[in-house]
């Protein structure tokens, strides 16, 4: 199943719903509710197994409102926690995978489908990038969980774009803390939770991001110096994560490239689905557009295979 939050109309409160072939349908009647959109996502994950039955049958028999005709928002709004993997693709040559790292995203750097990235007035950090991600979405609680059992930790899976402020080449500003990956809008995510059951494996699955229709990211998970076993036991054992909580897998830094004013921007995870944000830059900067493989990019099979055609 994939699960959405949706407003029903301009103003409403956003609503659970099951994102399917016929359109987006209502399950706020057979939900939990929470004090807040977020409350009421973790509730669902919580339930999921006694309330799938019921689920499955509102799939089918459910009323479906074409997508048109609603607005998905992010699907999980307020996440206790975003943890985000520091790289972990094979790139630049490397003939080692690199140790593991993690970093934590502000939760309320978090938007959904068709919000607006907007750049912040702010002229220290040198350019403003895309990352685009696979992200476990977890079930908690989950501590010291297994690597052989690492599913009994996912909820299911989303996408997320790391959007990253740099110093000059790739450097992540600003040194020392990552602050420059936690500005306002930096966090979009969506556009749906596809539950664990939607995946056979979640590393082959395909990431594509587009910025004006140009291909950037294109790459597959299979790719990963660390694979999701790890990533889960890895993050468990240094903290308890809870539902709803994040784990963003990394990004193929093969396929960075600048987000500017007035940009469009398509994000598909194969198996999730896709979703279109914008870019606003209150200081109109610009940037050289494509793709930016920088000096330190030594892999010319990745730099052929992500590179968008002429």
């Amino acid at each position: 199943m994939r699960l959405v939050l949706f407003e029903p109309a301009a103003g409403r409160d956003p609503l659970p719903g099951l994102y399917t072939e016929r359109g987006v349908v209502d399950i706020s009647g057979a939900v939990r509710p929470g004090h807040t959109p977020q409350l009421t996502m973790q509730h669902l994950i919580d339930d999921f197994e006694r309330l799938r039955p019921s689920l499955e049958r509102l799939a089918r028999e459910g009323a479906a409102r074409p997508l048109a005709q609603v607005r998905l928002r992010p699907p999980l709004p307020r996440p206790g926690k975003i943890l985000a993997c520091i790289a972990n693709y094979w790139e630049h040559g490397a003939l080692e995978a690199r140790p593991l790292n993690m970093f934590l995203k502000n939760p309320d750097a978090v938007i959904g489908p068709e919000d607006t990235i907007v750049l912040p007035e702010f002229t220290e950090p040198w350019i403003f990038m895309h990352e685009a991600e696979l992200a476990l979405v977890m079930k908690g609680p989950a501590k010291n969980v297994a690597a052989g059992n690492w599913r009994s930790a996912v909820f299911g899976y989303t996408g997320m774009i790391d959007v990253s402020a740099r110093g000059e080449g790739r450097r992540t500003w600003k040194a020392g803390s990552w602050l420059g990956k936690s500005f306002d809008t930096f966090a979009p995510i969506g556009p749906c939770i596809a539950t664990l059951d939607e995946i056979a494996n979640p590393n082959d699955v395909h990431v594509q991001f587009w910025v004006d229709g140009q291909l950037r990211h294109n790459y597959n998970t299979d790719d990963m110096e660390h694979l999701v076993p790890d990533l889960v036991a890895f993050a468990t054992r240094i903290m308890t994560l809870h539902s709803g909580d994040l784990i963003a897998c990394g990004t193929n830094h093969e396929g960075l490239g600048p987000l500017q004013d007035g940009e469009v921007v398509d994000f598909e995870i194969h198996g999730i689905g896709r979703m279109r944000l914008h870019v606003r830059d209150p200081l109109k900067r610009t940037w050289e557009k494509g793709i930016y493989m920088g000096a330190d990019s030594t892999n010319p099979e990745a730099v052929k295979r992500n590179r968008p055609p002429a």
